[in-house]
């Protein structure tokens, strides 16, 4: 018995932009931080952990570092994990994910990230906790085993189960049975779950997600001439009460993707503020006299946003609007290969049998960060109306808490990992060191 009230689960869901941790049972995570990490090559660092030669000053105390020894010619690397980490400007610091593709790719990163969770942010020895996992819908089962090697040989956790995400956004709304698509930050995915159980079948991803969507952005606004200023590269000072001069600051050894990084998160903060799906497909002739939004930059110049805020969205729904953005000529073929969400969702359920089609079609999902953007539901719905099936009742259901629909796959596991009737489906420690990592695949199918 793991659950009850003695020890409670642990429920992690790794996104690709954000890492989400707490106890299950409670309706929210604990530690919500960012799935990239800062990494120096120690070559390259003189003095082990002193960042103030290059800060002013940066209490380094609660950022979390660890060093890594790899085996293979890896030079020994330095992570610095979690936002407040993340915040300080460091000589030569890469910004790096661990994801290629929607899957796991460096485990070096992945086991950084957890320590961080566990040490840092729930402050909790991994050995005493059960550990519940949430994976993409296309994992594979290589990706598994290394999971639950992680688990068991490195955090010698009690016991581990893995979820699907799908599954667990399904019964987050509390159901068995829903077609789930979940857009977050790296890609978007449509899932059919079918009584508890991900039909494979008929998966389908996009490379569409949050961060694609601010990269347009961005672009966008720099061809207009709006060039956002990562908040390390001026200072502000106040010459008189309420006035303030900024002043340029100048850091040769930036990296590239530590200036992207800050950048991305002032887009993605203009994104979430001003942008809403359109009603209607966008045109540039119904959408150039729209009325123009402000916001305020961090440097303190206001920008006014106009069409940006309807057609950043509507890549979702007509990726090929990629091509009329300035500066995103690389992605055309990207976007090129990608569907619409409302395609997607059709393409999925006709793949799935017949006789779970309109049950499908009556219970769509929004899940994840980009799904909780303003009129995405009612436009989807809308689009969705006009090409399905004559016979079909469309609805499309999403949460009206931002909070339930960007952390539904975590609430899902919380309310899965402290179900009573649960408790018998763990992987125990016992059952790994019996059957090896293999096993997972016949306990967590």
């Amino acid at each position: 018995m793991y659950g009850g009230d003695e020890v409670s689960a642990i429920v992690i869901d790794m996104g690709s932009h954000t890492c989400k941790a707490g106890y299950a049972g409670e309706d929210a995570p604990k530690a919500v931080f960012p799935s990239v990490v800062g990494a120096v090559d120690q070559m390259e660092v003189d003095v082990p952990d002193n960042p103030e030669k290059n800060l002013g000053s940066a209490p380094d105390s609660n950022s979390t570092v660890k060093t890594f020894e790899s085996e293979k010619e890896k030079s020994k690397r330095k992570f610095y994990v979690g936002s407040q980490s993340l915040g300080f400007r460091r000589d030569n610091m890469e910004v790096l994910s661990p994801f290629k593709d929607g899957v796991i790719a460096d485990w070096d990163i992945v086991d950084s990230i957890l320590d961080h969770g566990f040490r840092e942010c729930l402050l909790i020895d991994p050995k005493e906790h059960p550990m519940l996992l949430a994976e993409p819908s296309a994992n594979n089962q290589q990706q598994r085993e290394r999971a639950a090697e992680l688990m068991f040989e490195k955090y010698k956790v009690p016991a581990l189960f893995l979820a699907k995400n799908a599954v667990l956004t399904s019964f987050a709304s509390g159901r068995a049975t829903s077609l789930v698509v979940d857009s977050g930050g790296g890609s978007t995915t449509v899932a059919p779950v079918h009584d508890g159980y991900v039909l494979q079948k008929a998966v389908l991803t996009s490379p569409i997600g949050g961060e694609f969507l601010t990269d347009c952005l961005t672009k966008s606004l720099e061809s207009k001439g709006i060039i956002i200023k990562p908040r390390y590269s001026f200072k502000r000072k106040e010459i008189r009460p309420g006035e303030f001069q900024t002043v340029d600051l100048d850091f040769p050894n930036t990296t590239e993707s530590y200036r992207l990084y800050c950048q991305r998160v002032i887009a993605s903060d203009i994104k979430e503020c001003v942008c809403r799906a359109p009603d209607t497909p966008y045109d540039e002739t119904s959408y150039s006299n729209i009325p123009m939004t402000p916001y305020e930059l961090p440097d303190g110049q206001t920008i006014e946003i106009g069409s940006d805020r309807f057609k950043t969205p509507d890549v979702l729904f007509n990726p090929s609007l990629v091509q009329t953005i300035p500066g995103m000529e690389s992605y055309v073929e990207t976007a090129a290969s990608a569907r619409g969400l409302p395609q997607m969702v059709i393409e999925s359920i006709n793949k799935c049998d017949v006789d779970i089609r309109r049950e499908l079609f009556s219970s769509i999902l929004l899940a994840g960060g980009t799904a909780s953007m303003q009129q995405l539901k009612e436009r989807l719905e809308k689009d969705l109306l006009e090409e399905s099936p004559q016979a079909a009742r469309v609805k499309v259901l999403a949460s009206g808490n931002a909070t339930e629909r960007r952390f539904s796959v975590w609430i899902g596991g919380s309310i899965l990992a402290s179900l009573g009737s649960f408790q018998q489906m763990w992987f125990s420690k016992a059952e790994y060191e019996e059957h090896g990592a293999s096993y997972i695949q016949r306990k967590c199918p």
